[in-house]
């Protein structure tokens, strides 16, 4: 099939009836992946018609909660739909360091829940992970491949959460980046320059600016749409995907108002300000 970008999840850590937790999948070359998985997640995947046993990998981003809080959930629902007990450890492809520890205790609380479904079904296997770490560095640096598929990472600037990376998929199809949670900073110019589609978090800073001052610390580590156009201009993006989206667009009017801060930043490529399951395909753009 050709590269497909489908946004699993628009929203932030408020919950919005209409937004599932932050994600996105990228399908291409017969590979399915999963970058983070805030809430609603597998109920997302399940409306793609692809089932949490035909994910290839994982990646997280960082260990937000509202980037994470649908791990468990897509964990064991990948190994109570598998009716064969043979379904290997999913690839979880994360940055050393917090959300790496998470990783390897999220099933924690639910040991109880696995034993006693595991006895009563008369099961061999338990959910589970095969963790690939990496140190996150400000160079693009290879975390995954399969056949023509590569998928590299780079920190981004989220402190004081750190590490936060974001990645870069590489197909015959074209090039994919997701900034995952940052400032627009000189590290989502190695991250994303001469990508096809570029998925995007996205901030008002002119609407947060006129929340109360004890609510103002958001902007410190989230990127301006007007910045936002003004950079993803210069670095050549064709298609820009904005997700994660503060404050929620809840009307065409508010919708419209993320747009005009993108092109009086200067964007002038395909700008979409994502609703969950938004998608986008790519068919053989790289040159």
């Amino acid at each position: 099939m050709p590269t497909t970008v489908t946004i699993t999840g628009t929203g932030c850590p408020i919950p919005s009836a209409h937004r599932s937790g932050p994600g996105v999948l990228v399908q291409t070359n017969d590979v399915a992946l999963q970058f983070d998985a805030g809430r609603g997640t597998t109920q997302r995947l399940a409306s793609c018609e692809l089932w949490p046993t035909d994910l290839d990998a994982f990646f997280a981003t960082h260990h937000h909660s509202d980037h994470l809080v649908g791990f468990a959930d897509l964990l064991l629902t990948r190994w109570v739909m598998d009716r064969t007990d043979s379904i290997s450890d999913l690839p979880v492809i994360v940055p050393e360091g917090p959300a790496e520890k998470f990783v390897n205790h999220v099933l924690d609380a639910w040991l109880d829940d696995i034993a006693v479904r595991k006895s009563h079904s008369k099961r061999s296997t338990e959910p589970g992970t095969e963790i690939f770490p990496f140190a996150a560095t400000n160079n693009l640096e290879e975390v995954w491949s399969r056949g023509d598929t590569k998928v590299s990472a780079c920190r981004v600037r989220h402190e004081p959460v750190f590490p936060a990376v974001g990645y870069r998929i590489e197909s015959s199809d074209g090039v994919v980046a997701i900034t995952g949670d940052t400032l627009v900073c000189d590290e989502v110019i190695t991250l994303a320059t001469g990508a096809d589609v570029l998925v995007y978090e996205a901030m008002r800073f002119e609407e947060i600016q006129t929340l109360p001052e004890k609510r103002q610390f958001i902007l410190d580590y989230h990127a301006d749409t007007r910045l936002i156009g003004t950079q993803v201009q210069e670095i050549g993006i064709k298609t820009l995907i904005l997700t994660h989206l503060i404050p929620e667009p809840c009307s065409q009017e508010d919708e419209q108002a993320f747009i005009d801060d993108i092109r009086e930043g200067g964007f002038t490529g395909e700008l979409i300000v994502a609703n969950d399951l938004d998608s986008v395909t790519l068919e053989n753009n790289l040159t």
